[in-house]
């Protein structure tokens, strides 16, 4: 039996089928932060330091499935956890937080990705559209509250997705930010209470548009006119020479996560 089976089994305080074969993956109801679940994470984290981002991934596949899922905004690492997906794991579950404010190039991508790869990106939309949302808050919330507009139209949304699911896999780099340089690449995450995979954490943009590039990669037309971090229109720009790659975003503001991937609860990353 492999040791992914087993470890599930001994998180979840039952025993372990016989023939995994065939009685199929052992799948728990929820997972929670137990001491045995922190421990195997951590010695996964330590190991993985080493390992390649799709072998990673893979992993991730096999010890959650089907209670594994991945949010993406299209972004080059985001496209390339698709492009492994594609190869070993297509049927797993992908959704965009679609705020209603993305680029028609992102949502076109999202097509791109079906064509390519056979996977059918869930679009998760907020309760309230676009227009019934500025009208509650007297126009656009983003122009004077930005981190209450990625809350209600991001956070909330990743939250609802939370509870179906056991573990996640983001596309986040240690080299794009001082908050993101502490990312484990494997971890518990406190804010949504789930597991979640960086496979991409030790890589640099280097080496993401070096696969994306021999690979050829569909990737978001944006970036070859500046755009470096792309997520709604309003709350985006291309960055200039010199700028750090997420300077584009929120643009005026003193903010840098939308609160997805932010390591701290301060305001500035909500």
């Amino acid at each position: 039996m492999s040791s992914h089976l087993k470890e599930a089994a001994l998180i979840e305080g039952t025993p372990a089928p016989r023939d995994a074969a065939a009685a199929g993956p052992v799948v728990s109801a929820s997972l929670s932060a137990t001491p045995e679940l922190l421990a195997e994470l951590a010695a996964r984290a330590e190991e993985f330091e080493t390992f390649q981002p799709a072998q990673i991934l893979k992993w991730a596949v096999e010890r959650f499935a089907p209670r594994f899922s991945m949010a993406t905004a299209f972004g080059p690492e985001g496209m390339c956890l698709l492009h492994w997906l594609g190869e070993f794991a297509p049927e797993t579950p992908v959704f965009n937080l679609d705020t209603g404010y993305q680029f028609p190039e992102t949502l076109e991508l999202r097509e791109r990705v079906r064509q390519r790869y056979g996977i059918e990106v869930e679009l998760k939309q907020p309760q309230h559209s676009v227009q019934e949302y500025e009208t509650l808050h007297g126009g656009p919330l983003y122009e004077t509250d930005p981190g209450r507009c990625c809350q209600d139209r991001k956070i909330k949304l990743l939250q609802e997705a939370a509870q179906g699911i056991d573990a996640w896999a983001s596309a986040i780099r240690r080299d794009q930010s001082a908050d993101r340089a502490q990312a484990a690449i494997v971890g518990w995450d406190q804010r949504f209470q789930l597991v979640k995979v960086n496979p991409l954490a030790n890589w640099t943009k280097q080496q993401v548009w070096k696969l994306i590039t021999d690979c050829d990669i569909p990737y978001n037309p944006l970036h070859d006119r500046g755009y470096t971090s792309i997520g709604c229109q309003p709350c985006t720009r291309a960055v200039l020479p010199g700028e750090d790659d997420r300077a584009g975003r929120w643009s005026g503001f003193a903010k840098i996560e939308c609160g997805l991937h932010s390591l701290t609860d301060d305001s500035q990353s909500q």
